[in-house]
């Protein structure tokens, strides 16, 4: 594994400032980048260990604090939370984050890819979609609220990764995100684990999936060298 920096670093967004957790390889670059979008719990370790893991395998990652702060282990609370998140506000704050990657001396501002999970999941497409600048987008189990409309924006390509026993985001939305993206000749790939449920690449929950999470994991880097390394 690469030896590591992190810092919290502060950003323009929606016209002030929005903070996030970046994690980059202390030598060599410029590196592709990463956007790491959070679950509904808010920027919470697990995350910032995920961005850790991206950042080891030779990328500068940055999982922005689109709650500004508040995290949550309950449930009720992280459905408030994500609630009164407001798409279009998550949108700016995520394309300050690539931006400011964009700017960084250690980045390759042409190689910028998103991943997310769950709420996160959702905002990768959002993102994805609306921001020329991300050409590679893996969505974990999430959809955007406002649907899947713009996918002929998509740069790039899209490899999802879905649980065969999510209530939420289930068989049928999971086909009609596929639909989107076929029918506006994306590139992609979808990962369908039948016996997991959503969440089950999350290692601090009682639903992960450790073999599911694994491959997920082998498919995430052998997608994200390919689109954004080579």
């Amino acid at each position: 594994m690469a030896i590591l920096a992190h810092e919290t670093v502060e950003f323009t967004a929606n016209g002030g400032t929005a903070s996030g957790y970046l994690a980059k390889p202390v030598e060599g670059g410029p590196y592709p980048a990463v956007v790491v979008i959070q679950e509904w719990w808010g920027l919470n370790p697990n995350i910032c260990d995920i961005a850790n893991r991206i950042a080891a395998e030779g990328y500068v990652a940055l999982a922005p604090d689109l709650f500004h702060g508040a995290v949550t282990a309950e449930p009720d609370e992280a459905q408030k939370l994500m609630m009164t998140l407001q798409e279009p506000n998550a949108l700016v704050d995520m394309s300050g984050a690539v931006a400011a990657l964009q700017a960084r001396d250690d980045v390759r501002s042409d190689r910028i890819g998103v991943t997310g999970f769950c709420l996160g999941g959702g905002m990768s497409l959002l993102l994805a979609m609306n921001n020329p600048a991300v050409t590679a987008a893996a969505p974990f189990y999430g959809v955007p609220g406002a649907g899947m409309g713009d996918a002929g924006n998509i740069q790039g390509a899209v490899m999802g990764f879905f649980a065969g026993r999510d209530e939420w985001i289930n068989a049928e939305v999971v086909e009609g995100i596929q639909s989107a993206l076929d029918g506006a000749g994306v590139r992609n790939e979808i990962h369908m684990y039948a016996d997991s449920d959503h969440g089950f690449f999350n290692d601090t929950s009682d639903i992960h999936d450790p073999e599911a999470a694994a491959d997920a994991w082998d498919k995430l880097k052998a997608f994200f060298a390919a689109e954004l390394q080579s």
